[in-house]
């Protein structure tokens, strides 16, 4: 392990007075503006319904582990792929291996606590985030379940299904969600209004992980709606089985009333299956069967079903057939105007079974309304206890609140397959793929947004589990150490999981490949600390006490790992210091070289990326991620060599001093990045010849040679130090600190801080042609709550600043609250950012709970612990 703090030989000069992932450096302009296009709007649109063919494509099963560790071996033994040259391929090949091979250590998952009643608890849940309402199991080839429907835009008829911004949905998102066993939904798709309702119970009779019920409630807004829309309503309520075994389709056209057996199957797990249909409304139901492994691209076969029976029959029916051993199963129910359906799975659902009619009373009809709004009350009232927001907040602000929980606790999914490692560069396989694939696994994760973001994200899930944690410590912990799980031999965690058919059909390709050199910010380590220090301060039960303990034990080899990963791989040239990997210092078409590990992909670096940089943020997660080692060591009792390391690491980041003098600039009371670095670059239009052809193309032109200095752009990266309580409450630097924020010309807004200051050279500047501002102004949540968590701390410690700190704490909490309730009730969705310059209006990717969902923890004034 290396030394930590600064080094007396260090010199620099005085300073002068989501895209969230992307392609490696080398790759070419003419792919620029579709791939960004593409991962903007995401895959899997479905286009109008149109008589026409529509072909699914078929995906192989994911292949087992051990399958995986032999494939590699193949490689490693035989040269599947090709090097530059013979001499070359030892060490590229031996560190493939490596990456593509988990961490010799105990599972996460394998503890006591994630199995058993947990596991059971767990089993089934709202889990495929992508989709409007999808429904599957935490098992890797599992029944899934799902709702499409019919909705009308520009005079044609689209079928809805995957979440996705084109479709114009007024709104759509949960209202209520517990993470567990009850979420309410609405939906408003220009005139129909959609409820969803989803409640789980094991009951006396059912099989492994329950019964669940699915409420639909429809109801169409005449005056909004075509004359054929207004007389019928469709919906498609499907089930399916991942591993290809057959259902059997009900025999007979159900009837309109009472309840009707739609579907019924077996699996090993849960036995024999069947799912009703109750409903009091006068319904028209039609079917159809098929066979198909392609999950992602059932909306396709719906598209298709109906195109083809309209040509035959004219009407826009599923054609009432099945194909021979259907393992998808899809029921359209058609209504006048509105009505209600509920939908009943039951497990172990043998026909001898003499509790199956109970059990489906006592999932549909009165007795589910009651239940409902049972399961409602006790939500709303758990959550004004854990978040403590009485009296804080106003009953407008309250619901956003709710509304903010609910859909990050509904955006959890669970997802198997394995990701795709990049080769090494300029090494391919002989059938040309440059990627080998990682081991399969599993990741149960909360996801950004259901619509552009539907699968794990490694550093914006940090900021997810510190409201998880506090909500429901158990799936706090279950999410964290599937990502734990996920960390390899070289302690490597691959940044963005894509993980199976569905969440691969949301990516454009040239954003799959995960690269083992590139890191992404530790945050788990904020929920981490958060947990060591809440058994030390008593805040848990004696039970969940045992259990966190019992998860940091084991965690703690794994997060030693990760954290050895870092300092071996991030450092930087000179001692104690570090760089994010991974810049192209050969670019030519960006303004500055986006740093996409980081997380804050184009905020301003050094204009000439090399080893000599040293990045303040990357510092402040290291010293973050030493404290949370320290916690958890000084919890565990521990006192070997490595954890003197560690405490003596901590105790060199925390030094004040060598912290100034690496990234202090002294003039501004400012925290500044250090690297080799001119503000004399701009981009313009150069006439170039390709193929004896003029283009225009727009390049990087530097008018000054850089120089090793700070790179002087205040923003985000500039604080740092003050979000991770770094600098001493009673220093001149923290009063220069609070002039940063409240200077409006700089940071301060009344919508929240902007990403980078005004006065940068770099403000609000594009970074390509096809690359608009984005870490360069816009006002983004978590790192306004992580400001407001160090403003937080100030006001709390004695201090000459400690009253102004509290004054620009409650201004800015204020301002954070106030504008995203307003967005919320303006447009019916939280957003990725907020625009400095528009009045606070929401940008980027709406229906983005994500880290926005922080402001649960604004409102109840809840933070991070800063120190260990």
């Amino acid at each position: 392990m290396s030394g930590g703090g600064g080094s007396s030989s260090v010199r620099r000069p005085v300073a002068a007075a989501r895209s969230r992932s992307g392609p490696e450096p080398d790759a070419r302009r003419a792919a620029a503006a579709a791939a960004a296009a593409a991962r903007r709007r995401g895959r899997g649109d479905h286009g109008p319904l149109r008589l026409m063919e529509v072909s699914p494509r078929n995906l192989l099963l994911l292949g087992t582990a051990s399958v995986a560790l032999l494939a590699v071996a193949f490689v490693v033994y035989t040269g599947v792929w090709q090097g530059k040259a013979d001499g070359e391929v030892e060490t590229p090949l031996r560190r493939v291996v490596r990456s593509v091979t988990p961490l010799d250590a105990p599972r996460m998952m394998d503890l006591p606590q994630f199995q058993g009643d947990h596991k059971e608890s767990l089993y089934w849940g709202t889990y495929r985030p992508n989709v409007y309402l999808g429904i599957r199991a935490r098992t890797p080839l599992s029944l899934i379940a799902g709702l499409m429907w019919i909705g009308a835009k520009n005079g044609q008829y689209f079928l809805r299904h995957v979440c996705q911004d084109s479709d114009e949905l007024s709104t759509y998102g949960w209202t209520d969600h517990n993470g567990r066993d009850y979420g309410r939904q609405e939906l408003v798709d220009h005139g129909l209004l959609l409820t969803t309702s989803f409640l789980k119970e094991k009951g006396e009779g059912s099989g492994y992980g329950g019964d669940w019920a699915v409420r639909l409630n429809a109801k169409t807004d005449g005056p909004s709606l075509s004359e054929d829309q207004e007389s019928t309503t469709h919906l498609f309520f499907y089930i399916a089985d991942e591993a290809g075994n057959s259902i059997t389709m009900d025999s007979h056209i159900p009837s309109s009333r009472g309840h009707v057996l739609l579907a019924s199957g077996s699996r090993e797990e849960i036995g024999d299956w069947k799912v009703y249909l109750r409903s009091e409304d006068n319904l028209e139901i039609h079917r159809a069967g098929f066979k198909s492994i392609s999950m992602h691209n059932l909306s396709d076969l719906v598209q298709q079903a109906l195109a083809t029976n309209a040509m035959q029959s004219g009407n826009l029916n599923l054609p009432d057939m099945a194909e021979d051993s259907s393992n998808v199963i899809v029921y359209q129910v058609s209504m006048k105007r509105s009505a209600e359906v509920d939908i009943v799975f039951l497990s172990g659902a043998a026909s001898e079974n003499p509790m199956i009619e109970e059990r489906i009373n006592r999932l549909t009809g009165p007795v589910l309304n009651t239940r409902l709004e049972s399961k409602q009350k006790d939500f709303e009232k758990r959550y004004g206890q854990i978040f403590n927001v009485n009296n804080k907040i106003n009953p407008k602000e309250l619901s956003v609140g709710v509304a903010a929980l609910s859909n990050l606790l509904g955006g959890i999914g669970y997802f198997y397959g394995q990701s795709k490692i990049a080769l090494p560069k300029g090494f391919t396989q002989k059938n040309g793929d440059k990627y080998i694939p990682y081991w399969p696994a599993a990741l149960y994760t909360a996801v950004p947004s259901r619509s552009f973001f539907p699968r794990g994200f490694l550093w914006d899930e940090g900021f997810h589990q510190l409201v998880i944690w506090r909500w429901d410590v158990h799936i706090s912990m279950d999410i964290i150490g599937h990502w734990l799980d996920l960390i390899n031999a070289d302690g490597w965690i691959p940044r963005e999981q894509i993980l199976g058919a569905e969440a691969l059909s949301k990516v454009p390709e040239e954003f799959v490949l995960q690269y083992p050199s590139n890191g992404n910010p530790p945050t788990l380590f904020l929920a981490l600390r958060d947990l060591a220090s809440g058994i030390h301060a008593n805040q848990f039960s004696d039970e969940e006490s045992e259990k966190i303990s019992t998860f940091l034990k084991r965690a703690y080899v794994r997060l030693n790992s990760w954290f050895q990963w870092f300092n071996s791989t991030q450092t930087g040239k000179y001692e104690g210091t570090f760089y994010w990997h991974g810049r192209d210092s050969m670019a030519t078409r960006e303004l500055n070289p986006k740093t996409l590990t980081s997380g804050l992909d184009d905020y301003p670096r050094a204009s000439h990326p090399n080893d000599e940089e040293c990045h303040v943020d990357l510092r402040c997660w290291m010293l973050l991620a030493t404290n949370c080692m320290c916690s958890i060591a000084e919890f565990l009792k521990t006192d070997s060599s490595l954890e003197k390391d560690y405490y003596k690491m901590s105790n060199q980041l925390s030094d004040f001093g060598i912290l100034n003098k690496m990234h202090l600039d002294d003039k501004t009371g400012a925290y500044f990045d250090y690297g080799n670095h001119t503000e004399k670059v701009r981009l313009r239009w150069y006439e170039v010849r390709e193929n004896d052809v003029m283009r225009r193309e727009l390049l990087r032109e530097t008018l000054q040679p850089p120089q090793l200095q700070l790179v002087p752009h205040v923003g985000y990266v500039s604080m740092f130090p003050f979000m991770m309580g770094a600098i001493p409450p009673e220093s001149w630097v923290l009063e220069k600190q609070l002039d940063l924020i409240s200077n409006s010309s700089i940071l301060w807004t009344d919508y929240g801080l902007r990403s980078l200051s005004r006065t940068s050279s770099i403000y609000m500047k594009r970074n390509t042609e096809h690359d608009p501002p984005y870490w360069r102004g816009a006002i983004w949540i978590n790192m306004n709550y992580m400001i407001l968590s160090g403003l937080h701390h100030y006001a709390h410690e004695d201090g000459p600043y400690k009253d102004r700190a509290k004054e620009l704490y409650d201004e800015l909490r204020s301002n954070l609250i106030r504008n995203i309730v307003k967005n919320f009730h303006e447009t019916g969705f939280f957003w990725e950012n907020y625009d400095q310059k528009n009045k606070g209006k929401g940008k980027g990717a709406r229906s983005f709970t994500g880290w926005t969902s922080l402001v649960v923890l604004i409102m109840g004034e809840s933070y991070p612990t800063l120190h260990r």
